[in-house]
């Protein structure tokens, strides 16, 4: 070795340039070099050699969009020789990425924030007492101290300390496992009697903690646990000192003399003192646990002892540092449902709405991001919106960096319609447009765009948008944005004076339309077409000037498969524009009713595009020149008839209100429809009188419901499933039916008892006394149907149907046929 130093003449340095690319986090260039060291002997022979691969990073500063790129590119060649001329436009090219990457937060800022609170960390006690400097090969003399007094085994931990915080003395402490040992040791029996040793230790297995290898040695020695108990015990202790200052307090409010009020400024003193020592135990006991809850498993163990409970009383702590590892601990363990409805019991959301805002951009941009994570549950929403964090939300989006994370809260409140009124008492709108304003040009977040589509639905913040209308319009139409015009046509849903702005250009709306290559954007336009009812727009001129009608044939037509966004826009606009009745007359003449039904048979599932069809019908049939080509030429009434009963309760409005019109028209049709509307009133019914016979009688219809018909339009005798009515006006009791008093079996007075049914007198078994009385003997054995007593208090779990009888006399009608002549003959008498 010595000849080999005494030869060395010369160290040559030879450095190959590499890749260039972006710094993952920071607004940086990442250079990448390897470097060549050779000694050269004294005759120019190399003797030893050494490749290292090495990187530098540029820190690009004051970055905007207005930052000429070429120029910068050059300026950073030309002063840093790692990079070759000939990369000029790859760098040009990666300046373009970091102008245009979105960051949510300064991540230099996070870094150097991050750093500052690492370091903090290991301020635990006054560095001045600590004069001598660490030896790794004094390790095992540090380690004899931990067995001395407290005082020895303080130093001693802190010289430890300050070895574990050299990341390359970590390897040689590892492998020591009498250091470890007997920290864990004094950890375990001796934390309660000093914070400062307590801290020490804490910190020193913290070092290891920041490497996932050395995660499971923490496991081995228990440190997590210990952690936790350490936590909970110093929470306790918080609570005690706080309430001891307190009682200090009144009593020096109490008796108001001097010495007094010294003694309490005394004990408050030294109260600070010791919190101060307690968050720096508590800061670097949770950065701990943050670091090894990286596993899972681990996690899970952690929130089994309660870890949640301890976070959340953290809170209302003041250090900057811990609050930034407590809800750091909170964002990661929020995104497990478990967790999630733990805090939600615990109302954390009012607590982080309390310490909002700060004056530290980390701790609002992790409270942000904590939020967004909670936001999802329908009943921490109701919290945020409780706890007053709206304006604070919409104030945070004026702020770039935190902008997307506040959007992103707010569009999760506004999906409620019960929140969407909240929003007229922030400053949302004013925020909202001058960020369009500044983004005229550029693409807007649909985080954005998607929160103004929503709240834009409520008509006092339609209102608010409207007074912007012109800017929006002129915007939307400009960059093509599906998502502005989508926010412009709610605005013209609303009723607002300023819907005449677009009348200006409603021809340019009308030419995008038929041309345009964007579906979602030809949707969103007649979707704003579809909602403009001003009487000065002529829509027959316009139809005829842009040749609207083959066009709009085409579309609606099911064999050419147009999406369904586009069918429904297209029916709406068409249900608008034939409001006038010269252009419903130009499109019934161009068979329109005929594509339209087609189009309701094809889409027959979707309630949307038929309820708008419905409409159309009702508009044309409302026009005296389109009604006989809708009632008369048409299938239009049927495909009403048929929708009369739809489970949709607006289908079924609508088919009402148009059949009326119809049945005033057409009287042919006018009894059609009454046929229909008497059958389905009186199908349950019909349907009881068919289950109660002969199973073989499928069907009714022809042997009874004609006859009915007949009756209801000529007979002026009381229809007979409504004689009861009759009855009851005459006098009759309840039950009564014209002809029973000669059924045999018959009792007067039997009518109005409870579970009496005509025809039943007759019956084997029968007798009068046994309906209406629940204590008969034979009560309860098929006989007599359960009736509900004098009380109120459980009859709705018992009661049951009338009881039929099922073996009918000789003498009783067997099937529909016979049932029918007996109920005539008794409706004759």
């Amino acid at each position: 070795m010595m000849d080999m130093e005494d030869d060395a003449r010369y160290l040559k340095k030879k450095i190959k340039t590499g890749a260039i690319d972006v710094h993952p986090t920071l607004s940086a260039i990442v250079v990448h070099f390897e470097v060549e060291a050779t000694i050269l002997g004294e005759a120019g022979d190399p003797m030893l050699g050494e490749n290292k691969e090495a990187q530098k990073n540029i820190i690009i500063k004051n970055l905007s969009p207005a930052t000429d790129l070429k120029k910068l590119a050059e300026n950073i060649v030309e002063k840093c020789n790692l990079i070759h001329p000939s990369k000029i436009p790859e760098l040009e090219q990666l300046l373009y990425y970091l102008q245009t990457r979105k960051t949510t937060v300064n991540t230099e800022t996070v870094d150097q924030e991050m750093t500052r609170i690492r370091e903090a960390a290991s301020q635990f006690y006054d560095i001045d007492e600590v004069q001598e400097k660490a030896d790794l090969n004094e390790l095992e003399s540090y380690v004899d101290l931990l067995y001395d007094d407290m005082k020895t085994k303080i130093r001693g931990t802190s010289l430890i300390l300050q070895l574990a915080r050299n990341p390359d003395n970590l390897a040689e402490l590892i492998e020591n496992e009498m250091v470890l040992g007997a920290l864990s040791r004094v950890l375990r029996e001796e934390w309660k009697k000093s914070i400062d040793l307590c801290t020490n230790i804490v910190y020193i297995f913290f070092c290891f903690s920041s490497f996932s290898d050395f995660h499971t040695l923490l496991m081995q020695y228990k440190i997590g646990s210990s952690c936790l108990q350490i936590i909970e015990n110093e929470l306790k202790r918080y609570e005690f000192w706080r309430e001891e200052l307190e009682k200090k307090k009144k009593a020096a409010l109490a008796e108001k003399t001097e010495e007094a009020q010294k003694a309490y400024l005394k004990s408050e003193k030294k109260y600070q003192v010791v919190i101060h020592k307690q968050e720096q135990l508590l800061r670097v006991a949770v950065y701990l646990l943050l670091n090894v809850a990286e596993d899972t498993q681990i996690e899970v163990k952690m929130t089994q002892k309660s870890v949640l409970e301890y976070l959340g009383r953290m809170l209302e702590r003041k250090s900057l540092e811990l609050l930034i590892l407590v809800v750091s601990f909170l964002k990661r363990l929020s995104v497990y449902k478990e967790n999630k409805d733990k805090m939600k019991s615990m109302e954390i959301v009012k607590q982080i709405s309390a310490m909002l805002p700060h004056e530290s951009d980390i701790l609002n941009s992790l409270c942000l991001r904590l939020i967004l994570n909670l936001s999802f549950d329908k009943d921490i929403r109701a919290q945020i919106v409780k706890a007053g964090m709206l304006p604070k939300l919409a104030n945070f989006v004026k702020d770039e960096p935190h902008r997307v994370y506040a959007l992103c809260v707010l569009y999760h409140i506004s999906v409620d319609d019960k929140c969407k009124g909240l929003f007229v008492y922030t400053d949302i709108v004013p925020i909202i447009i001058h960020i369009l304003q500044d983004n005229e040009e550029g693409q807007l977040d649909m985080e954005l765009m998607a929160l103004c589509v929503n709240i834009s639905m409520h008509p006092k913040i339609g209102a608010h948008f409207a007074q912007h209308l012109r800017l929006l319009l002129r915007q939307s139409m400009k960059n093509r944005d599906s998502l502005m015009l989508k926010l412009v046509r709610n605005i013209l849903a609303h009723d607002i004076p300023e819907k005449k702005i677009i009348l200006s250009s409603l021809n340019e709306i009308v030419s995008v339309v038929k041309d345009c290559p964007h579906e979602e954007v030809a949707v969103e336009l007649l979707g704003v077409l579809a909602e403009l009812n001003l009487p000065e727009i002529d829509f027959k001129e316009l139809v005829t000037q842009y040749n609207l009608v083959p066009w709009i044939s085409h579309k609606l037509s099911p064999a050419n498969g147009i999406s369904d966004d586009v069918v429904l826009e297209i029916v709406r606009f068409v249900g608008n524009a034939i409001r006038d009745a010269d252009c419903a007359q130009l499109f019934a003449n161009a068979g329109l009713p005929a594509t339209l039904i087609e189009l309701i048979t094809a889409k027959q599932e979707d309630d949307e595009v038929v309820l708008q069809i419905l409409y159309v019908f009702y508009q044309m049939i409302f026009h005296k020149c389109t009604r006989d080509q809708l009632v008369k030429e048409s299938q239009a009434p049927a495909y009403l008839i048929d929708l009369m009963h739809d489970k949709n309760t607006e289908v079924r409005k609508m088919c009402d209100t148009t059949l009326d019109i119809i049945s005033e028209y057409d009287e042919e049709w006018a009894k059609k429809i009454q046929y229909e509307k008497f059958k389905w009133h009186n199908s349950q019914w019909l349907e009881m009188v068919t289950q109660g016979h002969d199973p073989e009688v499928e069907s009714y219809d022809d042997d009874y419901l004609p006859r009915e018909m007949m009756m209801m339009s000529g007979d002026s005798t009381a229809d007979l499933l409504y004689q009861h009515e009759a009855a009851a006006a005459a006098g009759y009791p309840p039950g009564y039916h014209p002809g029973m008093e000669g059924a045999p079996g018959y009792h007067p007075g039997m009518e109005g008892a409870p579970g009496y049914h005509p025809g039943m007198e007759g019956a084997p078994g029968y007798h009068p006394d046994y309906y209406g009385f629940n204590d008969h003997p034979d009560y309860g054995t098929g006989m007599v149907s359960p009736q509900p007593d004098d009380d109120d208090d459980d009859d709705h779990l018992y009661a049951a149907p009338p009881h039929y009888p099922t073996n009918y006399p000789s003498n009783y009608p067997s099937n529909l046929d016979q049932f029918s002549k007996t109920l005539e003959n008794w409706h004759l008498r």
